[in-house]
């Protein structure tokens, strides 16, 4: 996939195989929005860069693959999908692996030759597990299934250099929005959040994250508010960047899930809202050791979550971490 935080919830297939067979050299084929997400990861030797829509642009990329002559390929996709069986069969590995597939287009996905082993998708399993799967025909029981994310240290000064100011607040980080339409949380209820967990804890300090692209509508956001307690992150350029900050906050809001992953791997105190689904919540629920989830009304959007559910949620979370400190 080409998301962030399916490639977050990926990172334990790629440190178990490596501690089970350390001879092993991995490569990925990532894509340009997630292939940061694997800088300084030390269990790769090296990534690829996948333009799922634009073939002809990654030609010459699986040509180079192809001559590495793979001896196993584990494709991540979980369904029948035409751009990844072109490009496998011009990588040409020795043996393909993928978790079993939902038929698509026609096709069942046993029906297809190419893979020459499909793990089970057990029935109430979260994503990272089901990748895990994937590692049974090399005979590796996962010791651990905790995410990988390894930030620079200049990437890591950064964050704390920004955040160290507030040495005495409780931090709590606000993501707005996501990769996926719709998944955001509005300005007016951005507002009421803050003011709402000022009211009771007014030794709290907000940080904002976006986007690079939004860094500036965000900041003028914030500016209109005219809330001392709130303030816009600095301009990070890279999800490392803020996967630096949010290992600095104490608790994390958010209505994405990338985030959600990013703040399970650092075992973050993490709010999230997500759409009233319960099988795509399954998959991608966070897994931080203190998490709370509000549900919106609609099964496709976030329309309709409850904002006193979500502050409920907020103050007992604050709580027990407090409780936690003390």
């Amino acid at each position: 996939y080409d998301r962030i935080g399916d490639m977050v919830i990926t990172t334990p297939v790629f440190r178990e195989l490596k501690l089970f067979f350390p001879e092993v050299n991995i490569s990925v084929l990532a894509s340009k929005t997630n292939r940061s997400v694997l800088i300084n990861n030390p269990y790769i030797e090296d990534i690829y860069v996948n333009h799922k829509n634009n073939f002809f642009s990654d030609f010459k990329t699986l040509l180079i693959l192809r001559k590495k002559n793979f001896d196993a390929c584990i494709e991540f996709d979980h369904s029948v999908i035409p751009h990844a069986i072109l490009r496998l069969k011009i990588i040409n590995p020795k043996i393909v692996i993928s978790v079993s597939k939902t038929g698509r287009y026609g096709v069942k996905g046993s029906e297809l030759m190419l893979y020459d082993y499909y793990t089970e998708k057990n029935d109430g399993f979260h994503f990272r597990d089901i990748w895990l799967e994937t590692l049974t025909p090399f005979g590796i029981k996962p010791k651990s299934n905790h995410y990988d994310l390894f930030c620079s240290d200049a990437q890591k000064q950064l964050a704390y250099n920004f955040t160290h100011r507030f040495h005495d607040k409780f931090l709590i980080g606000v993501n707005l929005e996501g990769a996926v339409k719709g998944k955001k949380i509005e300005f007016k209820d951005l507002e009421e959040i803050c003011q709402r967990l000022y009211e009771t804890h007014n030794n709290i300090q907000i940080i904002i994250f976006s986007a690079p692209n939004n860094f500036k509508r965000v900041g003028e956001m914030i500016r209109k508010m005219k809330l001392k307690y709130v303030l816009s992150s600095f301009k990070t350029n890279t999800i490392m960047d803020i996967a630096a900050l949010i290992n600095q906050m104490d608790l994390i809001i958010t209505p994405d899930t990338s985030i959600a992953h990013i703040a399970s791997a650092y075992n973050k105190p993490v709010i999230t809202i997500h759409e009233n689904n319960q099988d795509s919540y399954k998959l991608f629920a966070p897994t931080s050791n203190l998490n709370r989830t509000v549900f919106s009304k609609s099964k496709h959007s976030l329309n309709g979550f409850s904002l006193n559910e979500l502050i409920v949620y907020c103050l007992e979370l604050i709580k027990l971490i407090k409780e936690d400190y003390d």
